[in-house]
């Protein structure tokens, strides 16, 4: 029996995290989730969007998997996925990102995976008023934090089978900001010599490059701003946010999300595609040790995909969430 955090998010996150345990349960695998809730819903009771409760019950459980929780555009509270990062020191987001055979792209052979660092750079929210048509932001940017997040995309392409980690930067133009990112990574980059090839790109290029022929890349490491950004268009490469996946590692408590939103314009619906979350906690399970359920559900998610009876609205079909998560069941035995 594990005990694990679940922050089911708002919008269509209900929904999905309930298709999510309802897989994992058939998968055989013993979860007492301690249920939580954060973001808008619970700011008129409590006070604010990440209660201190929700951070205690990961500190206490060491692993959370969350479903989308709504961030205000232009106005509002602070991003309760940013703020979950800070608070743990989740330094490194991963956001793998393959092709999956029954999702149509126009991009054959994409295996990559995006390595974000993940608690500084322009999300560590330092802005400042000047006046009422200047605002002043700070983009943070710190060798050790860089050498960190560096240093685990080397280590994850060691563990990984991977070949190459390419560091992403705008140092041509921030000289001193990317420029410290760009010069971390060369210095830990030596130590990985003869191990991993090392390359850099300009993040310009590398968007352009994806695009282009996104297979002759294999692990990138950005910082935070770049890492967001990239990390959708990788997304887009093999069918959408609502097929990728992405985690928060910190030394340690983990968390697994999403990439996606929260899709209000869809919530209660029945339309979600809950692919993403379920293959997030894939990932939580390998995680914590339950390798052979991961694979299990992994595999039903693919065949569900190849077989393209039960697709969401967003991948071209016409399933309800509900039908695309009974077939799932049905393909893990």
């Amino acid at each position: 029996m594990h005990n694990i955090t679940l922050i089911q998010g708002d919008g269509i996150g209900p929904e999905i995290s309930e298709a999510t345990m309802k897989i994992i349960k058939a998968a055989g695998v013993e979860i007492n989730w301690d249920i939580q809730t954060a973001g808008a819903d619970v700011i008129e009771t409590e006070g604010k969007p990440l209660p201190d409760r929700v951070l205690e019950s990961i500190k206490k459980n060491k692993v959370a998997l969350k479903a989308p929780v709504t961030t205000p555009i232009g106005k509002g509270f602070r991003s309760v996925n940013v703020e979950l990062r800070r608070a743990l020191d989740l330094y490194a987001n991963i956001r793998p990102c393959k092709n999956i055979e029954g999702i149509k792209t126009p991009f054959n052979n994409v295996d990559l995976v995006v390595v974000r660092e993940n608690t500084e750079d322009l999300y560590a929210g330092l802005e400042e008023k000047i006046d009422d048509n200047t605002i002043h932001g700070i983009k943070l940017i710190t060798r050790s934090a860089s050498e960190r997040i560096v240093d685990y995309a080397f280590q994850y392409a060691l563990k990984n089978n991977r070949k190459k980690v390419v560091a992403v930067t705008k140092a041509n133009i921030c000289k001193m900001s990317d420029g410290l990112f760009l010069d971390s990574a060369r210095n830990v980059a030596k130590k990985y010599e003869g191990k991993i090839e090392y390359g850099e790109i300009l993040v310009d290029n590398l968007c352009m490059q994806l695009v282009q022929n996104p297979s002759k890349f294999d692990v990138l490491v950005l910082p935070n701003l770049y890492g967001d950004i990239v990390s959708d268009l990788t997304a887009g490469l093999i069918g959408g946010l609502g097929v990728a996946q992405g985690a928060n590692i910190g030394k340690d408590c983990a968390v697994f999300e999403p990439v996606h939103g929260s899709a209000p314009d869809i919530t209660g619906q029945n339309l979600a595609n809950p692919t993403a979350l379920v293959l997030c906690a894939c990932e939580m399970l390998n995680y914590i040790g339950e390798g052979d359920a991961s694979k299990k559900i992994q595999n039903a998610i693919y065949k569900t995909l190849k077989e393209g009876k039960f697709l969401t609205k967003d991948l071209g079909g016409c399933a309800k969430t509900t039908e695309f998560t009974d077939e799932v069941i049905k393909n893990l035995k």
